[in-house]
């Protein structure tokens, strides 16, 4: 498993004490910045780095984006075809999300949880297999058709 984790000034802390936290359970792990503290950056340069790297191979890859709120850096991610990206409200909706919908990328909020409910809502994420239901399947071929009925 390779994860690719993202975060603007609001998230750099968590960013790093969940890099910390996922080295120690050997999972590989790479940062895409920020790589220091500046007030001024922009969520959205950090969603977009991880969004390409998961998209190189988006059925092998996962993605962590955080920022104060998680969304923005959500909307940013779920801009792109064949990214489901969601935002953590629980564990028991992550597993949801995960298993249900696939999703590829996890939203955080550096805001409104502690370390301790993140590496929760990650676990949840990294360890929650993918459902083959038909149903879910079906949705989720859905949702990668909507861009094509997109028009300026």
């Amino acid at each position: 498993m390779r994860i690719f984790i993202g975060a603007d000034h609001r998230g750099f802390e968590l960013k790093d004490k969940i890099i910390d936290y996922l080295h120690e359970k050997n999972i590989r792990i790479e940062d895409l910045g920020s790589y220091e503290y500046q007030k001024e950056d922009d969520y959205p340069d950090f969603a977009k780095k991880v969004v390409e790297a998961v998209l190189q191979e988006p059925e092998e890859r996962l993605g962590i984006v955080i920022c104060g709120s998680g969304v923005g850096v959500s909307i940013v991610a779920n801009r792109y075809k064949k990214i489901r990206c969601g935002v953590a409200l629980n564990k028991e909706q992550v597993v949801h999300a995960r298993e249900k919908d696939h999703i590829n990328i996890l939203s955080l909020a550096s805001d409104y949880f502690d370390f301790d409910q993140t590496t929760q809502l990650i676990n949840a994420f990294i360890d929650t297999p993918l459902t083959s239901e038909v149903k879910y399947l079906r949705r989720i071929k859905k949702i990668d058709e909507v861009d094509h009925n997109i028009h300026d």
